[in-house]
């Protein structure tokens, strides 16, 4: 998988320095910079400590089983911001290098918030992640207007169960209960930013659980094409 950061420090130059001191503990395959430049950190092939503690379709230990692309913006501390068209271009072009060196499905495509949704925000609502899908990295869908009541903590019952699996199955980890409690929204909020970033605030309205059933759909028949191919 790659999993997408922002760096949520005051500058770049701090953000690599930070990665690159062993003292830090924590480390990434690349960073790219607001105007564009690349930085190559960490040899794709090894580990790096970009993703914690964290979680997506069973896989425990995702810094064994991706690559961590830090985009520099100050982050929801600091001042966050809309990240730059020259930025965005050359993740995407990133993106393209990564994707013929490597097999990640579209579904695999990540944002730190999706793989660790109790502790981080980011790369955030305001990351282009509808652009990147057009360019080919990354799975979209934007439903039909989807009425129906909208399901928020305190909710139980078999819409709640319905709504959790679906999250499940995308790549969340919490198992389905039935129970609408905190850790079920702080997942739908997590999806939010990543899917529907004009709605975050854990409350699944209509067109959040529509969203959710296509994205499934899409990541199903990638999974079928895969097979096949």
């Amino acid at each position: 998988m790659v999993v997408l950061h922002y760096t949520g420090m005051r500058s770049g130059q701090e953000a690599i320095d930070r990665l690159r001191d062993p003292a830090a503990k924590v480390s990434a395959h690349y960073v790219v910079e607001e105007d564009g430049r690349i930085f190559r950190l960490v040899p794709e092939e090894r580990r790096a400590w970009h993703a914690g503690k964290s979680f997506w379709k069973g896989e425990t230990d995702c810094n064994a089983a991706s690559i961590g692309v830090e985009i520099v913006n100050p982050g929801h501390e600091f001042g966050y911001r809309a990240f730059p068209d020259a930025q965005i271009e050359a993740v995407i072009r990133l993106l393209d290098e990564i994707r013929i060196r490597w097999t990640v499905p579209d579904c695999r495509i990540l944002g730190h918030s999706d793989v660790a949704p109790s502790r981080k925000e980011d790369p955030g609502e305001l990351f282009p992640w509808k652009r990147l899908a057009g360019a080919g990295h990354g799975l979209w869908f934007e439903p039909a207007p989807a009425p129906g009541p909208a399901l928020k903590v305190g909710d139980n019952g078999v819409g709640v169960f319905a709504l959790q699996a679906g999250l499940h199955r995308l790549g969340y980890e919490p198992l389905p209960s039935g129970e609408y409690d905190q850790e079920t929204a702080t997942v739908v909020t997590a999806f939010q930013r990543h899917w529907r970033p004009d709605r975050v605030d854990g409350v699944a309205d209509g067109e959040t659980r529509a969203r959710l059933m296509g994205l499934l759909q899409l990541a199903s028949a990638e999974s079928v094409t895969g097979v096949l191919t």
